[in-house]
């Protein structure tokens, strides 16, 4: 997406001293090997494990097999594994509690398929999967987050989906000079200002050839984590 030409001075001077932090950070950009190291090499791993256990039609079959608990259970582990949990511990809790039922497994496994690989609109499908996540059943803490309503998407399609912490990317997005509307509960509206700022992220930096969402979402995250502070 291209900036508007009657962007303010003051969103074009915040994407520039975005792009200072972060090539400062790593200096040989996307390609950097401590970049690599640090933020996208295990990031593209958990994706690559997820085309080997939960491909679209592997995911497919399960569900006709009725096998829910299985692709479930797929699901979770692929990001359990992953190097750094994109997860909360709380966020991980509830959602073992949610998946201890039947009926939470099929709520899950088939509204994730359907965000993933069902018919209409993203607006839709991503609609139909935070109500499907706020059908869970929940014990002790809230399963509805944007973490755990962005985490799978992120993992499955880095193409097209970005995740979301919400503390993070706001301060990014501060930091960028991007006006990201938020509520704590997962709405389109932000979901969709979230695509569009990971797509004006993306052209500004098209010189470092980003390859997906994996490096704008770590471009952000050195913006706005305490990591990098």
């Amino acid at each position: 997406m291209a900036r508007s030409r009657t962007e303010t001075p003051p969103a074009l001077a915040g994407a520039a001293r975005s792009r200072r932090r972060f090539l400062r950070q790593f200096p040989g950009g996307f390609r950097d090997p401590v970049y690599l190291d640090w933020e996208r090499d295990y990031k593209w791993d958990t994706h690559q494990r997820w085309q080997e256990a939960l491909p679209r039609t592997t995911f497919r079959r399960l569900l006709r097999d009725d096998q829910h608990a299985e692709a479930a259970a797929r699901a979770v582990r692929v990001e359990q594994r992953a190097r750094h949990s994109m997860l909360f511990s709380f966020e991980k809790m509830a959602l073992r509690d949610a998946l201890r039922s039947e009926a939470g497994v099929r709520e899950f496994a088939q509204g994730l398929y359907d965000y993933l690989h069902g018919r209409g609109g993203l607006e839709l499908r991503f609609e139909r999967w935070v109500a499907a996540i706020d059908r869970l059943p929940r014990r002790q803490t809230r399963v509805l987050t944007w973490p755990l309503v962005t985490v799978f998407g992120f993992i499955a399609q880095p193409d097209r989906h970005m995740f979301m912490k919400p503390n993070t990317i706001r301060a990014a997005a501060r930091a960028y000079g991007y006006p990201l509307p938020y509520r704590s509960r997962p709405d389109w509206e932000v979901y969709r200002s979230l695509l569009e700022f990971s797509a004006i992220v993306r052209e500004d930096l098209r010189d470092l050839r980003p390859r997906d969402m994996i490096d704008v979402q770590s471009f952000l995250w050195v913006q706005g984590s305490d990591e990098y502070r």
